[in-house]
């Protein structure tokens, strides 16, 4: 007895030879691609390109961008599920990632089980602004306005976006009716923004800075848990009278979820240690983002949670997309 059971651990060992052989290889039979699910120039194609370089020289494979853009990620996302899941292959996704599932009619993919988050790179708070001409000068000024049906407009970069969601989202919360006006991105949005064709907005601190350092905007609110250190005088959403609320943007990157444990393992451990580096830190927050990094339970906890919130604000709210 004492033979075979000797014979069978032999043999087990010798079978998984080949699939540790392999892990311990990886990454060494091609460049690894980071896909960005939306077009050059925007804050994911930056966080990839951020990430890129110190990932190719821990792993000492060529880590290379490819720009997918397309229905709001899902295009890029779909692209890493029909590649195969052999760890040469990543997404990096924005807080669209959370909405999609709920938000459009057909999905060749779902979210939550055919992808696994290998780690959540940061957040940021959403801005809540007002052009400086308007009657707006406190989010309570906001408040009153939309709870007596004033007929008070915000513009977003567009329908089913984190903004219009997280507006949808107070609007039920206070009572509020709010009039939504969808634009194709964050500069048309801007433009009219500071242009005071359009009341307020609801978009990225990022995308808000240099038009309130320069006066032309101001700063009304913040979606996120805690206010924001460039703008320490403007208040949170939750702590202006609506406790619990939060609503971060958020960019993480994420593996088909038939890729190897152990490469998924060691991408969270290579990411984490990107994600430490001073050079990485210094241009993320320049990017208006607060790293995170952690886990891959953290970062599934974190994502699952938001297609979770995101499914039932949509839901109750009748939301679909352009």
């Amino acid at each position: 007895m004492k033979t075979k059971i000797s014979h069978w651990a032999c043999a087990a060992v010798v079978a998984c030879l080949p699939l540790l052989s392999w892990a311990q290889a990886w990454p060494s039979k091609q460049p690894i691609k980071l896909v960005a699910v939306f077009p050059p120039g925007g804050s994911v194609d930056q966080v990839a390109r951020i990430l890129s370089g110190p990932l190719s020289q821990q792993l000492g494979q060529s880590v290379v961008v490819e720009n997918k853009g397309g229905a709001s990620g899902v295009i890029g996302t779909a692209s890493v599920l029909s590649a195969p899941a052999d760890g040469y292959t990543f997404a990096v996704v924005f807080d669209t990632h959370g909405v999609n599932q709920s938000l459009m009619a057909s999905m060749p993919y779902d979210s939550k089980k055919d992808l696994v988050p290998l780690v959540l790179v940061g957040t940021s708070a959403m801005m809540l602004s007002t052009h400086a001409s308007t009657e707006y000068k406190t989010f309570a000024d906001v408040v009153a306005a939309a709870k007596a049906k004033k007929n008070v407009s915000f513009g977003t970069i567009g329908n089913g976006s984190l903004g219009h969601l997280a507006m949808a989202l107070l609007a039920k919360n206070g009572g509020m009716e709010f009039n939504h006006v969808p634009f194709k991105g964050g500069g048309p949005l801007m433009n009219d923004a500071i242009a005071g064709h359009i009341p307020l907005t609801m978009s990225t601190v990022f995308l808000n800075k240099p038009h309130i350092d320069s006066k032309r905007l101001r700063p009304l609110a913040v979606t996120s848990a805690k206010r924001v250190a460039d703008f320490p005088d403007v208040p949170t959403i939750a702590e202006a009278g609506f406790a619990g609320f939060e609503a971060p943007a958020w960019w993480a990157v994420l593996a088909s979820a038939k890729t190897p444990p152990e490469i998924v393992k060691r991408m969270n451990e290579e990411l984490n240690k990107a994600l430490a580096n001073p050079d990485v830190s210094k241009r993320l927050v320049a990017q208006g983002i607060e790293i995170s990094g952690g886990s891959v339970e953290k970062a599934k906890t974190f994502i699952d949670g938001q297609i979770d919130t995101w499914a039932k604000v949509v839901r109750e709210n009748g939301i679909k997309a352009d």
